[in-house]
């Protein structure tokens, strides 16, 4: 038997009292009170309650080592990034990955794979395909539900699938930026349950009030915790947690007790905050979660104070995982799937003739994933438009890693490099090459880098080059989660070295190829418009 002790927070009571907590084969078998000196708080684990592990550039064990550190015991996980790449095997990969961790990875069913038809993905997952992973117990729901169009004007397969969902007892987790009125009312009638989302305080009140649960996100790149925290007060039974997206760097920093801490700075009530981020995922999801209760599974966490979070120990099963800032969790050896099927590609491969003297310009919003359409002058040399340096004006290019075609080109605006370029085959969602410069040259050096390592993110200039090669599907790094996050830090700072004055430049990058979040977004296809749903002329012809 194990005894802890220690100031205990029961949440469901609102109560706080000095108690010894007795373990036994991983399950709470005792909580007494019971007075003695220990002043640190027993709060049950923390829980991110939408997140793509795969974003950390980090398989899920090396993911959950630096996890464990923070307090979080669980995560809602949507593979669809992987899956993306890989299919159902990207999804299988992952599952078996996660049960070598003692952190409980909770995985979904990617709904959108790929997330539209505009693009080139490395796999399809249709509807008998979701089928098969609902009914595996690993897979604890239907992933965001992406395409909301589909949704709203009932496209069969899209409806298949919510029903595969439904017929497991299964939720269903949605995805519908600015969605509003009559459309966000068909789509929650739907049986989509969660939107994470939600990037203004009216919108996710409209959710609510739908009948939908709403989860606070703040990952790398999109923030939204400021526009939403002041709905928590008063709706925190319906809200969560989530980071959507975190680097390595980020994660070595904090998680999920990171937005406890500046949650209750801001005065809400400690015990609404905790609800929000270790009780609520749990009843939602239907999670194997313990809750600090007698007979649930010892997965708790013992903090220094309820201001900051400091975490001293994580508990998952009764095992100690972390403590005092360090990891017990062991690394594990795990295989390297992959599927990057591309040739090296020339500087003309980026050229833009002069149609016309303004352009279509993808203005990127730092810290959102939204975008805005601009139409702009453009800079013409010698019958070509090229990257307008001096007025931020840059050309982006994506370019298929599954087959050999020719780059899309666009232009974008908000990056600030002044030399060089950046680019990753991290692009959500197909994960094709996308990259961002200020010459043809420098693009071109940058994608094949990526081209050459089968994978990853870099930042080059003519007379130097860093890359954090992603060899596991071209997303995923076999590193451990330090040094990968230490490779990450260098290559970000010598993006900002290149003048980029964005504060994640890479997450940034990798969300404009996203073309389910509005307005102007780019795939491998080509410039695409979220508001008219189709591609668009770059180009506006004389």
């Amino acid at each position: 038997m194990k005894i802890i002790q220690g100031q205990f927070v029961d949440i469901k009571n609102r109560r706080i009292f000095s108690a010894e907590i007795s373990i036994e084969k991983g399950k709470i078998t005792k909580i007494e009170k019971k007075q003695h000196d220990v002043k640190s708080f027993l709060l049950p684990g923390f829980i991110d309650a939408h997140i793509h592990i795969e974003s950390s550039m980090l398989v899920p064990t090396e993911f959950a080592r630096l996890a464990v550190i923070h307090g979080t015991v669980a995560t809602v996980s949507d593979p669809h990034e992987i899956a993306n790449v890989l299919g159902k095997e990207g999804v299988q990969f992952m599952i078996e990955n996660g049960k070598k961790s003692p952190l409980k990875f909770n995985f979904g069913a990617p709904s959108c794979v790929p997330a539209t038809g505009f693009e080139t993905s490395g796999a399809v997952i249709n509807a008998e395909d979701i089928k098969d992973l609902l009914a595996l117990p690993e897979i604890k729901y239907l992933a965001e539900m992406m395409n909301y169009p589909g949704v709203i004007c009932k496209d069969e397969e899209v409806l298949k699938k919510i029903a595969w969902a439904k017929h497991f007892k299964k939720p269903t987790d949605g995805h519908a930026p600015g969605l509003r009125g009559e459309d966000a009312k068909k789509y929650a009638e739907a049986g989509i349950s969660t939107d994470h989302e939600c990037y203004t305080y009216e919108e996710a009140k409209e959710k609510l009030s739908l009948g939908m649960k709403v989860i606070i996100r703040e990952g790398s790149a999109a923030k939204n915790f400021e526009a939403l925290i002041d709905l928590l007060p008063e709706h925190y039974k319906n809200m969560m947690f989530c980071s959507d997206d975190k680097h390595p760097d980020d994660l070595v920093l904090g998680h999920i007790n990171q937005l406890c801490a500046r949650a209750v700075a801001r005065g809400i009530d400690v015990f609404k905050v905790l609800e929000a981020a270790c009780i609520n995922p749990v009843n939602h999801y239907n999670l194997d979660v313990g809750q600090l209760k007698e007979g649930d599974p010892a997965d708790f966490i013992q903090v220094q104070d309820l201001t900051h979070f400091e975490v001293l120990e994580t508990y998952i099963y009764g095992e100690l995982v972390a403590e005092n800032g360090k990891s017990r969790i062991k690394a594990s050896a795990f295989e390297k799937p992959n599927n990057f099927n591309t040739s090296y590609k020339q500087p003309k491969d980026f050229k833009v003739k002069a149609t016309g003297d303004t352009a279509k310009v993808i203005e990127a919003m730092d810290g959102e994933l939204i975008t805005n359409e601009l139409q702009l002058q453009a800079l013409e040399k010698d019958g070509n438009l090229i990257s307008d340096i001096e007025n931020d004006i840059l050309k982006i290019t994506v370019v298929n890693r599954y087959e050999d075609k020719p780059a899309a080109v666009a232009f974008i605006k908000n990056f600030g490099l002044k030399m060089g370029a950046i680019a990753s085959s991290v692009a959500h969602d197909s994960h094709n090459v996308i990259a961002v410069g200020t010459s043809d040259e420098e693009i071109c050096k940058a994608v094949n880098l990526i081209i050459k390592h089968k994978g990853g993110i870099c930042s080059v200039n003519k007379n130097d080059e860093k890359i954090l090669p992603l060899p596991i599907a071209g997303i995923i790094s076999d590193k451990d989660g330090w040094e990968a996050g230490k490779l990450y830090q260098e290559i970000d700072k010598m993006a900002k070295e290149l003048g980029s004055t964005l504060k994640a430049p890479f997450m940034t990058l990798s969300f404009m190829a996203l073309l389910v979040i509005p307005d102007l977004k780019v795939s491998d296809k080509g410039l695409f418009s979220g508001k008219k749903f189709d591609f668009v002329d770059l180009v506006n012809n004389r």
